[in-house]
């Protein structure tokens, strides 16, 4: 997905390291197993499982999956001219976009029967909700709100570090009044005022794959959040890793310029 130049990627990692906002590290509370053949785009978790979407074209697939054991317990495969992005819950259903199709989907959550299509300008990237509205990235800087009945865009914030916009915003989550986020090719989560864009801090979680580990593709990054809120779990995991995570978030420092 999306091939970032990789001096890009080098200048978010350097933007992120000097900027001045709390940083966590991390632990590990729990490590569960995950499809290494999963390129993750989307992931959350409602009732007990996790619902994860995959991407590439003619390899799009949106899971049901048990979380204590990465068993996949429904699927359904993308049109294969789609590369599958993010994914989000509302009210029985699951909405997911596609990267550069401008085209996404409604499914029922319970069966996973399409019930229609919807479209959108640029690109989809990932989905998450705040129980009032959907959020979306789109690879910019900003986030998209939109309204879950109509599906229509109602306005955007711009997320910014240290006044800067930050580029390649990812896969997102809900937690606790924040929006989570992937920076797309780096270790790193930022968290995000919803109200303003302002990153109230940021989450490394370089190391967090235990040194030998093999992914299957060179564009195995990090990617995918869920949130499980009864229990108040935080999970990670990457493209194509063999490994999903339940973290425990640990304040570091301020890192000062």
């Amino acid at each position: 997905m999306r091939f970032l130049k990789f001096s890009w990627a080098l200048a978010a990692v350097a933007g992120l390291c000097r900027a001045a906002v709390p940083v966590y590290d991390f632990e590990v509370v729990h490590t569960y197993p995950h499809d290494p053949s999963a390129f993750t785009e989307g992931l959350f978790y409602l009732n007990g499982f996790l619902y994860e979407s995959t991407g590439l074209e003619a390899h799009s697939t949106i899971r049901k999956v048990r979380l204590e054991t990465g068993e996949v317990l429904k699927k359904i495969d993308i049109p294969p001219q789609y590369f599958g992005e993010g994914i989000v819950n509302w009210d029985g259903r699951l909405i997911s976009l596609t990267w550069r199709s401008q085209t996404g989907f409604v499914f029922d959550l319970a069966t996973f029967k399409q019930q229609k299509e919807f479209h959108y300008e640029g690109e989809g990237w990932a989905l998450t909700q705040d129980g009032k509205q959907l959020i979306m990235s789109d690879g910019t800087p900003q986030l998209r709100f939109i309204n879950p009945k109509t599906l229509q865009e109602t306005h955007r914030i711009t997320v910014t570090l240290d006044g800067k916009p930050v580029r390649n915003v990812n896969e997102l989550e809900w937690v606790k009044g924040e929006i989570f986020a992937n920076v797309w090719q780096t270790n790193w989560i930022v968290r995000i005022d919803p109200r303003d864009g302002r990153v109230l801090g940021m989450v490394n979680l370089t190391g967090i794959l235990p040194p030998g580990t093999s992914i299957s593709s060179p564009d195995g990054v990090l990617n995918g959040i869920a949130y499980d809120a009864q229990h108040d779990r935080l999970f990670v995991t990457g493209k194509n890793w063999p490994s999903l995570f339940e973290i425990r978030l640990r304040p570091r420092s301020v890192v000062s310029r």
